[in-house]
């Protein structure tokens, strides 16, 4: 059944990104923004977590759970470190995604040559 909530909970997520894209008709940047600092603010209020242990990857895959590692992280330092630890926590929890995203778009830069 955890395929089934991950399938769903993970389109819902998708499938409000995309109306976000075609219907308010906001840019791809706005759009990824929007749904960030979304899972910041739910992670804010401490529902992202459950969210998680009831749908898997259905919520860490998209681009709402990047919104929750900054804010989950910042917080779980601030609480063990203080206030010097928000900054640092930010990038314990998503220096991996980051550096993943830096590598990628480097080695695609590379690659592969734009058309026109």
């Amino acid at each position: 059944m955890i395929y089934v909530w991950a399938f769903v909970i993970g389109g819902l997520i998708c499938m409000i990104g995309q109306l976000m894209f075609d219907v308010a008709k906001l840019t791809p940047g706005h759009t990824m923004s929007i749904l960030v600092v979304a899972g910041a603010i739910v992670d804010g209020f401490g529902w992202y977590e459950p969210l998680v242990e009831f749908a898997g990857a259905g919520a860490t895959v998209p681009i709402t759970s990047f919104g929750n590692q900054l804010v989950h992280g910042a917080l779980t330092e601030l609480y063990e470190t203080g206030w010097i630890g928000v900054i640092s926590g930010i990038f314990k929890l998503t220096s991996s995604g980051i550096s993943s995203a830096i590598i990628f778009s480097f080695l695609a830069a590379l690659f592969v040559r734009p058309k026109g």
